[in-house]
């Protein structure tokens, strides 16, 4: 799977708004099984792309960002799924979706990436939005169940519903990955 990317979405985030305690208690949920995957793709020297909200910072310095972000509920997120200087991509977003407004698709291009596995929140818009782009692009797909969370549970499964049903995404879990 050499042409495949992993796309981490807004897992940099302050969670400073409606729902954003019940967004972090289930944002950590589905840390450790991204944290691995991005070991893996780092290790087999897979792109591992994060496209992040800008907090009004306006500035693609991920460490800007993590400073601006980093907080009593979001810091022990950040500290463990942080982009790795001088390895990782890093893209800031100005609306849900990562491509809107942003390199992605140019930077996908340029990898030869035929493959995008999504992974971050919110599973029902941002990862959903991103979701319907990259297929309308004719990416193919994986959203592993495991890999995006939602401010609540009804959310999260039916954005997987539709991703799977409406945008051929495969949404097994990951362990059933294989690459």
């Amino acid at each position: 799977m050499s042409n495949t990317a992993l796309l981490i979405i807004d897992m940099i985030n302050d969670f400073h708004f409606d729902a954003g305690t019940a967004l972090a208690k289930n944002t950590k949920k589905i840390l450790d099984p991204i944290v691995n995957l991005k070991k893996f793709f780092n290790e087999k020297d897979m792109p591992v792309i994060y496209i992040n909200d800008h907090y009004n910072l306006w500035q693609a310095d991920f460490e800007k960002i993590i400073d601006y972000c980093t907080n009593d509920t979001s810091e022990d997120i950040i500290k463990k799924i942080s982009p790795e200087k001088n390895h990782d991509y890093f893209l800031i977003k100005p609306k849900h979706s990562a491509f809107y407004g942003t390199a992605l698709h140019t930077l996908l291009q340029q990898l030869k990436v035929d493959t995008v596995v999504l992974a971050g929140i919110a599973g029902n818009i941002c990862v959903l939005f991103t979701a319907n782009d990259a297929y309308m692009r004719e990416y193919k797909l994986i959203i592993p169940e495991d890999f995006i969370a939602s401010n609540n549970e009804e959310d999260n499964k039916y954005a997987l519903t539709m991703m799977k049903n409406v945008l051929s995404a495969d949404t097994s879990p990951s362990y059933k990955l294989n690459f």
